[in-house]
């Protein structure tokens, strides 16, 4: 399973590599930078704290210092290996799950080849898939399960939902909870005290920025959900099924069918079943909690819970069906992400795709900024990760600047309620309030139609960029 798991990646990497997200190449700068100048930096000579995954940003960054061997960093060569090597882990632990060969088989493909998860490769997808099937196959051992725990929130802040609903389902788990609990901190802590001493705050500044954002033309999270699933787009209602299926399936087997509920729930969720339960019911709570958030509908916001519901699904339901039954299922539900690869190899975009230019136009674009204007600052056009990678120059904005986030900062504080305001400023107790912005030289803005420095997207068609001097 590890080198099927590992070869898939392999082969997908090398399909999206090309056309990977601009807030994929956010990654790629972090660990660039780490690796070769040893800083916690969106662009040199700049701290910031926008990085949403440490752990990943951490192992990318070691990889591609790695790949300094050759004379230069390759944080894209870094990225395929670190894919190739968290999709084994992968693979090794569905095999530990207990679950039935084929079920584990096809869980783990459900994954991979899921066109979510691929429309945001170079992010911590991947890094996450793995880290929740982990604490599946880690549920009987209290201590390995308290150390991943600490690792899946150094994946993703957001993951201990998983923990959580994971760790109260699963008996072995619930008994030695102090135990877990002590490991999760010893892991956690140092990073969240280092950030919030060094940066000025604990969790990443993201947190702020894309609350700020709320929805794109007034669709929100809940509801770009609920009709992706529902839509007539045959891979979109395809990419959300397996999810669908593991929330029947996990809703199907709780025990509100005239049982005493303790009794019940005791028996119910026994042994290896129970902590895919527990999975399921996170996946759930992920989705309810980011619809109340009312954060943007970014695609890749829906990776845990879909990742995590397509994995108890083939955990819970996927064994209780006979073994052409599930060759049956696994297979119509794969042959749905049938549309994602049939276009050209490598990809121009990814199947879920919004960004203003493809990747290839914003490197041609970014290469040709620091020609142009070399050593100047840049204020972002509003799309940063992709400029910032190949221009390798100061792009300027509130995920590279931590001097443009006071004011917003001040104004979610001024917008929550009176205990979240009271746990934003405890995080930001150490914040710099008094950091000036980097002084920009040029202003780069994005507008539709065709220009003179023209791009291409399939989200938005044709476009172009303007470079404008500030006096």
């Amino acid at each position: 399973m590890p080198v099927a798991a590992a070869l898939v990646s392999v082969l997908t990497f090398l399909a999206a590599k090309d056309s990977l997200t601009d807030d994929a190449y956010i990654t790629l700068d972090y660990a660039k930078n780490l690796a070769v100048h040893g800083e916690w930096a969106l662009i040199p000579g700049v701290p910031a704290n926008t990085a949403t995954s440490p752990l990943n940003v951490a192992l990318l960054g070691f990889v591609t210092f790695l790949t300094r061997i050759s004379g230069a960093a390759h944080p894209v060569v870094a990225l395929g290996l670190v894919d190739a090597g968290v999709s084994a882990v992968l693979g090794w632990a569905w095999a530990r799950t207990g679950r039935p060969a084929l079920a584990a088989a096809a869980g783990t493909a459900l994954i991979l080849l899921n066109p979510i998860l691929l429309s945001a490769l170079g992010m911590e997808v991947l890094l996450i898939a793995a880290m929740l099937v982990l604490l599946v196959a880690f549920a009987d051992r209290p201590v390995a399960f308290g150390i991943l725990s600490g690792l899946a929130v150094l994946t993703r802040l957001d993951l201990i939902l998983f923990v959580v609903a994971i760790g109260l389902c699963a008996p072995a788990i619930r008994r030695r909870a102090w135990r877990v609990l002590g490991l999760l901190g010893l892991i956690v802590l140092p990073w969240f005290l280092f950030s919030w001493l060094y940066f000025g705050s604990a969790v990443p500044d993201t947190l702020v920025i894309k609350q700020l954002q709320k929805s794109f033309g007034g669709n929100g999270y809940l509801e770009t959900g609920l009709r992706l699933m529902w839509s007539s787009d045959p891979l979109a209602v395809f990419s959300f099924a397996p999810a669908e299926l593991g929330v029947l399936a996990v809703l199907a087997s709780l025990p509100w069918r005239g049982r005493a509920p303790v009794r019940g729930l005791e028996t119910t969720l026994r042994r290896r079943l129970a902590p895919f339960i527990g999975l399921g019911l996170g996946g759930i709570a992920y989705y309810a909690l980011y619809s109340m958030l009312g954060v943007p509908p970014y695609h890749w916001y829906y990776v845990p819970p879909v990742v995590a519901l397509s994995a108890a699904a083939a955990g819970v339901a996927l064994p209780r069906i006979p073994h052409a039954g599930v060759l049956v299922l696994a297979t119509a539900l794969v042959a749905g992400y049938a549309p994602a690869f049939t276009r050209p190899v490598p990809w121009e975009a990814p199947p879920y795709f919004g960004n203003w230019a493809s990747a290839r136009d914003y490197a041609r674009v970014g290469r040709e900024l620091a020609e142009r204007v070399p050593g100047a600052a840049v204020g972002s056009p509003g799309e940063i990760g992709t400029l910032a990678y190949f221009c390798d120059c100061r792009i300027i904005d509130g995920f590279s600047d931590p001097g443009l986030l006071g004011p917003e900062i001040r104004q979610r504080i001024d917008n929550a309620s009176p205990v979240v305001a009271w746990l934003f400023r405890v995080n930001y107790a150490n914040f710099d309030w008094s950091r000036r912005p980097i002084r920009l030289g040029y202003q780069l803005r994005y507008l539709p139609g065709p220009g003179q420095w023209q791009v291409f997207s399939v989200a938005k068609g044709v476009g172009h960029f303007t470079l404008e001097p500030i006096r």
